[in-house]
This record gives structure tokens, C-alpha cells and sequence, in this order.
């Protein structure tokens, strides 16, 4: 889209990562003036796991832009392989022959997405939003400041928070928290040389790592994203050092010591925070504004995948937008509607990975349930459904999965 930047617009969203990009380019196809806002230059990289999973796909694919993250480098997801406290491990093939989700670097995907809403809608790079225009209790707009130290402010009907953990807009409309039990902290770097990789991820609960959890997330390159996420609070109470933690982990637990024997890094080992879906922030639309992916607090509580659920926040965000447009109404009343469509797509997928991160923590369960899944063809097709499968991961919170565990 042309170039030129003017002061007033249908939609502001502020953030151009998965969730800002998608809504951007929803609502650019349709005719709408947006711009989408950014503080740093594209591409660029973002701290994350890199896991996509396939509601990523779906969004991607109505997009138009599967194509060409097919052709990009990455690594495609074909299962999940599990290891417990005791050191059993659990492969958990992919029921079908297609790949289930995909890994791909942030400073890829992002751009792919970025440069396909820039198609459609005005894109304004290295611009901080430091607040947001107001006429008495409705959202206007924003204030910032250029990659010149030039203040600038742009108007719109709605403003869309898409802007991350430490979101601004969140912030500025009183919908910003911290809970340490609702909140993960991360680090990850990548590696190249780890031996013994597929095209599955990994995930291991060891007895060191846990009440977290290491990853091992392969590329079709040989390198691998390599990292360790905790509950904030758990940080705090234990006192942990996450990146001493993990270079510990997998240079001497015995599990992972032959692998990364010639391993090398190959970048610096960066944290990051993960704001969790099982405690949605209070309210994600209001008087003009709506908060989307991390800054509406959306990571799954127990994969700390957020990519699929932020883009399902931007494509429901794009319905409710549209229709406030053509209403000529921007209240709270009407934004409201994209608040209680997202709840009722999440809600129930957000309580259950919930109940399965605090299974988690338990040395015995993940002992029991990995150990049972091993010696049982019929365990693993179960579990390897519900990996994949939404409504049957409603079975890992069910006492009758654990009863059948029993007696199988």
C-alpha cells in the first residue's frame, strides 16, 4: 500500500506480530483504513519456543501465506516426544501423515505476515506508542514518538492492542497485571550439532527442570530451538536462574549430555515472558479499544504455545471490528462482542491445559501416565490424539482416562 501516512484511520493496531499482522490484513482486504504500528524495523527477531500450531495453519492458510512459510525454512511437526521424571520416554506419533503444526524462526514468519498486511494497510515502523487519545471515556488514538524523537499522534475509531506481554495499550487502559501464578518466564537459544533429533518436538519434565520443563524443538537445518519455561512465581520462590538452569541441564544430566556433546551455540541464550490464558486479562475491550494475543494474556497455560490463539484472537477481533464499523458505533457495548466470542472459543481449552499444567508438577502422575503410555499401544493413540485434537484433550482431565490407566 502507498506510503504516505495520514492522521486518521478506521483502525490503529499497534504491534505488528502474528496477532496485529492478521487482524491488520483481515481488515485491509476488506476496505478498511488501518495502520499498523510497530517499534522496531522489519524483519526482526522475537524471543519464543517458534512452535506453530495448526490453528496458526488455519489462520495462515485463510490468509494466503501458507505457501509461502511451506517454502521458508523450518521444521515440520509429525509428533511430540515426552520424557517423565524416571527418565522414561514416549514418542507420540502424529495420527495422520501430515504434519500436525510447524517451528519457524519469528524473524520469518512475523515478516511473511507483516509484508502481507503492508499489501492492504498503512504500516508505520520504529514508532513507540507511549499513550492513547481519549475524548472523555472513549479511545481516540495514539501518541508517540518517531525513530527521530519526533511526536506524533494519529486518530482512529478503534485502537487494537496487539502490542505483547508488556502491552502499552494494556497497560494505559487499566488492564495491565502481573500474577506470578498466571505468568511464565522463558529462555531459549538455538543450537546446532544436538544429535538424535526427528521431526517431532520435545518436551521433557525432568526432575531438575521441574516444576518447568525443557524443549527441544528441531529445524529442517539441523539446528534446534532449545529452552526451559517456569511459572514466575515459582522462579521467585526457588530462587532459579533459568539460563544456568537449562546450560546445566543439558550438559550433564545424562539424558541430554551425549547430544549436545558437540552441540554449539549458535546464538545468545535471551528470556522472555510469557502472560498466561489461564487468567485472561479482566476485560479485553472497552470504549474504542480491544487487546488481542499477549497483551490480552492468551499462552497456553501448559505448551506456552501463544501463536495459534493469537491469530484465533485476531481473526475474531476482524468480525467484531467490521461490524462496529459498519454499525458506526465503537462503545464497549459493541467490542464487548469480540470479548465474549474469544471466551467462549477459549475458555474450556484454556481451563483444561490449566488442569494439565498442574498435573505437571506432580513427579508421580507424569511418572505413571508416560510410564502406562509406553507399554500401551491404545495409551499412546489416545494421547496422540489428544495432542492434536481440541475437544479430546478433554480426556487428560478426565477421571476416567486415569481409571483406564488403571486397569490397562
Amino acid at each position: 500500500m502507498a506510503a504516505t501516512i495520514s492522521n486518521e484511520y478506521d483502525v490503529i493496531i499497534v504491534g505488528a506480530g502474528p496477532a496485529g499482522s492478521s487482524c491488520a490484513m483481515f481488515l485491509g482486504r476488506e476496505g478498511n483504513k488501518v495502520l499498523l504500528i510497530d517499534k522496531a524495523k522489519f524483519p526482526r527477531d522475537k524471543t519464543c519456543g517458534d512452535a506453530c500450531s495448526g490453528k496458526s495453519v488455519s489462520v495462515l492458510r485463510e490468509l494466503g501465506l501458507l505457501d509461502e512459510i511451506e517454502t521458508s525454512a523450518h521444521g515440520k511437526i509429525f509428533g511430540v516426544i515426552f520424557s517423565s521424571p524416571n527418565g522414561t520416554v514416549l514418542e507420540v506419533p502424529g495420527k495422520e501423515a501430515k504434519a500436525s503444526g510447524f517451528v519457524c524462526r519469528r524473524e520469518v514468519l512475523d515478516n511473511i505476515i507483516f509484508k502481507g498486511a503492508k499489501k492492504y494497510v498503512n504500516t508505520l515502523e520504529e514508532f513507540t506508542v507511549t499513550d492513547l487519545l481519549r475524548e472523555g471515556n472513549q479511545v481516540v488514538g495514539v501518541t508517540g514518538i518517531d525513530k527521530s524523537g519526533k511526536q506524533q499522534q494519529f486518530r482512529a475509531k478503534i485502537v487494537a492492542g496487539a502490542d505483547g506481554a508488556a502491552s502499552v495499550v494494556a497497560q494505559k487502559v487499566g488492564m495491565f497485571e502481573l500474577d506470578g501464578a498466571h505468568h511464565c518466564t522463558a529462555v531459549r537459544g538455538y543450537y546446532d550439532g544436538v544429535t538424535g533429533m526427528k521431526e517431532m518436538i520435545e518436551i521433557h519434565f525432568t526432575k531438575t527442570v521441574l516444576p518447568g520443563y525443557l524443549w527441544i524443538f528441531p529445524y529442517e537445518d539441523g539446528t534446534a530451538n532449545v529452552g526451559v519455561g517456569m511459572l514466575t512465581k515459582d522462579i521467585k520462590k526457588y530462587k532459579i536462574n533459568l539460563k544456568e538452569l537449562m546450560e546445566k541441564e543439558i550438559h550433564e544430566n545424562p539424558i541430554f549430555k551425549e547430544r549436545f556433546a558437540n552441540a554449539k551455540p549458535i546464538t545468545d541464550v535471551k528470556g522472555w515472558n510469557l502472560p498466561l490464558g489461564s487468567k485472561i486479562r479482566k476485560h479485553i475491550a472497552g470504549d474504542g479499544w480491544v487487546l488481542l494475543g499477549d497483551a490480552a494474556s492468551l499462552i497456553d497455560p501448559f505448551s506456552g504455545e501463544g501463536m495459534g490463539n493469537a491469530m484465533t484472537s485476531a481473526k475474531i477481533a476482524f468480525r467484531t471490528i467490521s461490524r462496529s464499523l459498519r454499525l458506526g458505533s465503537y462503545s464497549e457495548k459493541i467490542l464487548h462482542e469480540y470479548e465474549e466470542e474469544l471466551k467462549r472459543e477459549l475458555k474450556d481449552e484454556m481451563a483444561m491445559s490449566y488442569n494439565l499444567q498442574r498435573l505437571g508438577k506432580h513427579q508421580f502422575m507424569l511418572n505413571f501416565v508416560i510410564g502406562k503410555a509406553v507399554k500401551n499401544a491404545e495409551m499412546r493413540d489416545m494421547i496422540s490424539t489428544m495432542v492434536v485434537n481440541e475437544e479430546a484433550k478433554k480426556g487428560f482431565v478426565s477421571p476416567l482416562f486415569y481409571l483406564k490407566l488403571l486397569f490397562t
